[in-house]
């Protein structure tokens, strides 16, 4: 027998794989299709675990489906822009082009070492001229469709980085790629309207049964759909009376009204320095505004952060009961919800309570829970009684109005009573209006750096911003630049200077660059047709194989490229290239790959395992195997190398049987001839039983295991038909298989290398070949079939307990009806009941009998 030798097996069908062009797909072939798709990684040096976790998933999904008949589209590309490669460009004094492909070329090399099955000619390269000239085509089609804003707005600066970060882009308050502390900068910038679709991708997220749920919630709670009402608040004189100007807020609790006791404004409200230019209010506002700058929006409008506020020396007239309200500006409020204005009701928002204590500002009670010591007190009540409250926080539930004027005692809370009589009451006096708010902000897209795909848009003296011509598309990153000396695309007098189309006349080019996520949004379009000059795709490729049927990649993308693609795929579709509304229909979130220790394998923290070394010690199908078998895909998995050689051992004993089952093991390598002779050992009739009962057993459950991508139970359902193949090989000779059980155990070594061919692929490609003598791959190969009626067992054990210890064990036939298995069970503990009084025998099919005795 040939002993089992990765190191020789896999170099060598890597080879003729490629060879045999085995991956490549063919677009002709009359099969149902299936599109599975792992994120394509960005190329900053070898791939680690985590990468060989999220493609070893995504490859065992696209073997299995090809064995099932489908014909498979199964990528993979790079994501190439970004920081990664400027800064290491900066740090070499080189070109990011260079560390680039030279990474892309190592991660090339392992993804092959690793046995993938991935057509390479489809590959894409978000920094490829011919990949990035098609987003700035895009990027102009949303232009066209109203999608594309160039505004001045403050936004999120990354002093790290050195650019500009969209909102998705913040976490905690720090940016997602450096870590460093953003601030808030006013810059002008463009801007992707994806607000123009916040209701569809909302109302959407029904459509995707196949995600998992925590990260449609989280999409859900990012897109952050309130119902409310918008209200105006006239500006007031000295004297209180009101004047024209009017100022907007948005509430979804108009009901609390009568509790408005101030009126903020953000820091970055555009109209703060006119309101108090030229009065003793304004140095402190501005200072307030100044400070501000330096607290994230996030920690801003975190509730444990410490509130800051100055009064503007202004009023406003409660539209609602006429009262004089003053203005304040507070570091609390954020410009990115609602209007940037809001109005503070202290008792029923806890960061307004806050604020008011500490200012020692009103809080007036308006609603109040039914056993609330003050309802006593106030209800009935039609003008103010009370402005403090005993409480330690704010009441923010519903509850019944009181000092609410003619709303006294109607329901508060969200659409309820109180609220749509308030509404109402707004509306007809002209001063508000229904309206539905938005947590999402549009995208913003500027980068102002170097590698990425630049804006392709021109600004001319005379006509303003236009757009590239498509025939200039694109418009190409300059090589000669130097990044080591501070040179960026500003500076760049041979990049900037061009003429404008329309005019004719001098003008410079937009030195922006694109958020590298517009690159990863639509790049699994271009794999349907990665050739295409003519097009970024053409629609009726894109059609048949679209949406991916399966998608994988880790969960911190779920309101990043997840929310962006989604996006992309609906304004493709509405420009009429793609007839579908989501791009994906089954998402996988695979957990991360935690080393010994627990924590997070990082560079940074130097616990990286490189798989090059797992590999050379055991080879990639074991590492392949170790990786899906030790924890459910989407859990975290604890690295532990002593069970990856457990499961390198299981390939060898596997290897081992295939061949005994075949005859063809030379010298016996499982027969035991004291194994005959033992009582507890089964008659080789029938362990050659139940070796056939597991044939058709566990390839049922491995085929429903993979279609729900459950592994690491198909794996342990692969281990259970070895055990019972084992078994068999144990009491049976080689002669007396030769003889009388041939074609069974040659089915069953068939079954075993099949089964195991999407997860350790070079394994069972070189058994296929050499010790079952098949001509072609195994991963050509048909899927093994099963008869559920053969998988039935004709007898099953069940324990039987006493008042819930377990004291016997039966076997009674799988039919057997539940009087017989009663009489059997208690019988079988006739000697523990003996003088003692049975109550009931309960029958809990295919597992125990519980006898209560007394």
């Amino acid at each position: 027998m040939k002993e089992y030798n990765p190191r020789e097996i896999e170099p060598r069908l890597q080879q003729a794989w490629a060879d045999a062009e085995l991956d490549k797909v063919n677009e002709s072939a009359d099969k149902p299709k299936k599109y599975v798709l792992e994120m394509f990684p960005y190329p900053s040096g070898d791939i680690h675990m985590g990468h060989v976790r999220n493609y070893s998933i995504g490859d065992v999904v696209a073997r299995y489906n090809r064995m099932r008949g489908f014909d498979v589209l199964h990528p993979m590309g790079w994501d190439a822009f970004g920081l990664p490669a400027e800064n290491a460009a900066i740090k070499r004094n080189s070109h990011p082009a260079t560390w680039t492909y030279a990474n892309i070329e190592t991660q090339k090399a392992s993804f092959k070492r690793m046995g993938f099955s991935y057509d390479w000619d489809r590959t894409v390269v978000a920094c490829d001229p011919e990949y990035y000239r098609w987003g700035q085509w895009i990027f102009e089609q949303f232009w066209k469709r109203g999608l594309v804003e160039r505004r001045n707005s403050p936004v999120n600066w990354c002093p790290g980085c050195q650019t500009v970060l969209a909102n998705e882009q913040v976490i905690e308050g720090r940016c997602w790629r450096c870590d460093s502390e953003v601030e808030k900068r006013d810059l002008t910038q463009w801007y992707f309207k994806i607000t123009d679709y916040a209701q569809e991708l909302l109302d959407d997220l029904d459509q995707l049964e196949g995600w998992p749920e925590r990260v449609k919630q989280q999409q859900a709670n990012w897109i952050g759909r309130s119902e409310g009402a918008e209200v105006q608040f006239a500006l007031c004189d000295a004297d209180g009376n009101e004047t024209d100007d009017l100022i907007t807020v948005f509430t979804t609790r108009a009901d609390t009204l009568f509790g408005c006791s101030f009126f903020v404004l953000a820091p970055e409200y555009p109209r703060v320095a006119e309101l108090v230019a030229g009065t003793e209010y304004e140095k402190p506002v501005m200072d307030l505004v100044e400070a501000s700058k330096k607290v994230t929006a996030v920690q801003r409008a975190q509730g444990d952060h410490e509130k800051h506020g100055e009064f503007t020396g202004r009023y406003v007239v409660n539209p609602i009961n006429g009262q004089k309200v003053p203005v304040w500006v507070a570091d609390y409020v954020v410009a990115d919800y609602g209007t940037g204005a809001v109005m503070a009701v202290p008792c029923g928002d806890q960061r307004d309570f806050e604020f008011a204590r500490k200012y020692n500002l009103p809080i007036i009670p308006i609603i109040l829970g039914d056993d609330d010591p003050l309802m006593e007190q106030l209800a009935g009540e039609k003008n103010r009684v009370v402005t403090e409250v005993p409480w330690e926080e704010a009441m923010d539930a519903e509850g019944t109005l009181v000092q609410s004027g003619p709303y006294t005692g109607m329901r508060g809370g969200k659409h309820s009573e109180g609220e749509a009589a308030i509404v109402a009451a707004l509306e007809e006096a002209g001063r508000g209006k229904r309206k539905v708010e938005f947590r999402l902000r549009d995208w913003l897209i500027s980068r102002q750096r170097y590698w990425g795909n630049p804006i392709p848009a021109i600004h001319c003296p005379e006509c303003g911003v236009v757009p590239v011509p498509e025939e200039d598309l694109p418009v190409l990153l300059p090589k000669d630049i130097d990044l080591a000396a501070g040179e960026t695309l500003a500076s760049h007098e041979e990049f900037c200077s061009c003429t404008c189309p329309k005019c004719g006349g001098p003008a410079k080019r937009e030195t922006d660059t694109m958020d590298t996520f517009t690159c990863s949004s639509w790049y699994y379009m271009r794999y349907t047709d990665p050739h295409n000059q003519d097009a970024p795709f053409d629609s009726a490729k894109a059609n048949r194989w679209m949406p991916v049927d399966q998608y994988i990649g880790g969960i911190e993308h779920a309101i990043l490229h997840l929310l962006y693609s989604r996006f992309y795929t609906k304004v493709l579709r509405d420009c009429g290239l793609l007839n579908f509304d989501e791009p994906f229909t089954n998402l996988l979130c695979q957990g991360m790959v935690l080393d010994e220790h627990g924590d997070v394998m990082s560079k940074s923290k130097g616990n990286v395992i490189a798989p090059e070394t797992m590999i050379e010690r055991y080879g990639a199908d074991a590492v392949r195997a170790y990786i899906l078998f030790m924890a459910p895909p989407e859990k975290e998995l604890l690295w532990n190398e002593d069970g990856l050689a457990g499961v390198h051992r299981f390939l060898v004993r596997v290897w081992r049987q295939v061949h005994d089952l075949l005859g063809i093991a030379g010298e016996e390598t499982l027969f035991d001839p004291e194994a005959v002779n033992d009582k507890k050992a089964p008659a080789p009739a029938d362990a050659a039983k139940t070796l056939l009962r597991e044939r058709h057993r566990v390839v049922g459950k491995v085929t429903d295991d993979f279609e729900r991508t459950n592994f690491n139970t198909a794996i342990a359902a692969i281990m259970e038909l070895s055990n019972a193949a084992g078994a068999f090989l144990r009491v049976t000779n080689a002669e007396q298989r030769a003889a009388e059980y041939a074609d069974m155990a040659a089915e069953v070594a068939s079954v075993l290398v099949r089964l195991l061919a999407p997860v350790a692929p070079h394994w069972a490609d070189e058994l296929w070949q050499t010790a079952l003598g098949n001509e072609g791959s195994v991963h050509r190969a048909e899927w093994p079939t099963f008869d559920p009626e053969a998988a039935k067992a004709d007898e099953v054990e069940l324990a039987v307990q006493i008042n819930g210890k377990v004291r016997a064990r039966i076997n009674v036939a799988a039919s057997a009806a539940e009087d017989d298995i009663r009489a059997q069970a208690l019988e079988a503990i006739s000697a523990y009941t003996e003088g003692k009084n049975v109550l009931k025998a309960i029958v809990i099919p295919g597992r125990l009998v519980n006898v209560v005795v007394k």
